[in-house]
């Protein structure tokens, strides 16, 4: 309990540090120095590209499974409804306030104390790889993404993101797709022309109305909707191209390539993603750091919001101190009872299976 109450207090304060610094996506190298800064004085040696800093167990061996632990710096902006300084990491009433301390600095915090702890130990089952990564929030490219292959063969994964400690075992991948359905322009007031709205019509309803065959035991069906229509120029003009916009949230059942093949077969009109990269994740229920959580009384659950989990091709379980509504929310905060949880329970479920 000492080990937890001291891993504890340096967290939180590692945290209010962080939260001190403007870290918006592509602007994190402050806090990425901080993170290489604050490792380097605990004996661990850093790697870094851009604004990701990784590292290795100290016993690393390559002939053993390793257990990627991960969480992102980078912060959105803070919103206009902030009646306090978003970077005065204050403690009242148990909560720590600040811009990011929620989503996700708690999470972030507690994984890296928890990489501590297991860093010097020998004879573990797995190795442990730390990645704190950038530009999460806005699902750049110079993030998680851009290290993966620096990192090695990764077994599994904990992907630090709010979610109360729960184990959300699944995640909807996300795909924006730019449609164009064409016509031939001709004048409104004479039987000519091929008007594009009416074909994009066509289409859109099926967008609206089709089921995919395969449908997830977590999420249910895909969901699909179109967001954006334009089209016309002017009343007396049959329009020769109507475009929308349609918002696909993939589920487990499927890979995104899967399910936008399986669209172009069955519309008209021109598809282009504009990508593929946000891809759904699951784990399954059956593996072992995810009974380790329910035998903690944990909950299993599927997570409606995207995160670096989806550029991850591993088995990877989303799970944090936190509550994602509180994400983006003016006046964030985390309760600095949920970082210690966080450890303890990060470490609990680790220690079951290294």
């Amino acid at each position: 309990m000492t080990e937890i109450n001291t891993l504890h207090t340096q967290a939180v304060e590692l945290l209010q540090q962080l939260i001190a610094i403007p870290s918006f996506s592509k602007e994190e190298n402050l806090t990425a120095d901080l993170i290489e800064k604050f490792l380097n004085n605990n004996g661990v040696k850093t790697h870094r590209k851009l604004n990701n800093i990784w590292t290795w167990n100290k016993h690393f061996d390559a002939d053993k499974p390793t257990i990627l632990l991960n969480s992102h710096h980078d912060t959105v902006k803070p919103n206009s409804g902030y009646t306090r300084d978003p970077y005065d990491a204050k403690i009242e009433d148990g909560k720590l306030f600040g811009l990011g301390s929620n989503d996700a600095g708690g999470c972030l915090v507690s994984l890296i104390h928890v990489f501590l702890y297991f860093y010097d130990q020998e004879g573990l089952k797995y190795n442990f790889c730390l990645a704190t990564t950038a530009e999460e929030e806005i699902s750049g490219m110079n993030g998680l993404e851009l290290i993966i292959p620096d990192l090695g063969k990764l077994d599994f994964g904990i992907v630090g993101e709010p979610t109360q400690m729960q184990l959300a075992i699944a995640e909807r991948g996300l795909m924006v797709l730019d449609c164009v359905a064409h016509g031939k322009a001709g004048h409104a007031a004479r039987e000519e022309g091929e008007n594009a709205i009416y074909k994009a019509l066509a289409d859109i309803e099926w967008f609206r109305t089709y089921r995919f065959p395969k449908e997830s035991e977590v999420f249910g069906p895909i969901k699909m909707s179109v967001t954006i229509i334009n089209a016309g120029s002017q009343h007396n003009v049959v329009p020769a191209s109507c475009t929308f916009t349609v918002d696909v949230r993939v589920t487990d059942a499927y890979r995104n390539e899967e399910v936008l093949e399986i669209i172009r077969q069955h519309v008209n009109c021109d598809v282009t993603p504009r990508s593929i990269r946000l891809k759904p994740s699951k784990i399954d229920k059956e593996h072992p750091i995810v009974q380790a959580g329910i035998k903690l009384g944990r909950i299993t659950y599927g997570s409606p919001t995207t995160s670096d989990q989806s550029l991850l091709d591993i088995p990877s379980l989303k799970i944090g101190p936190g509550d994602s509504a509180r994400s983006h929310t003016a006046d964030e905060f985390v309760y600095i009872d949920e970082i210690k949880e966080g450890i303890e329970l990060y470490m609990k479920m680790l220690e079951s299976i290294v």
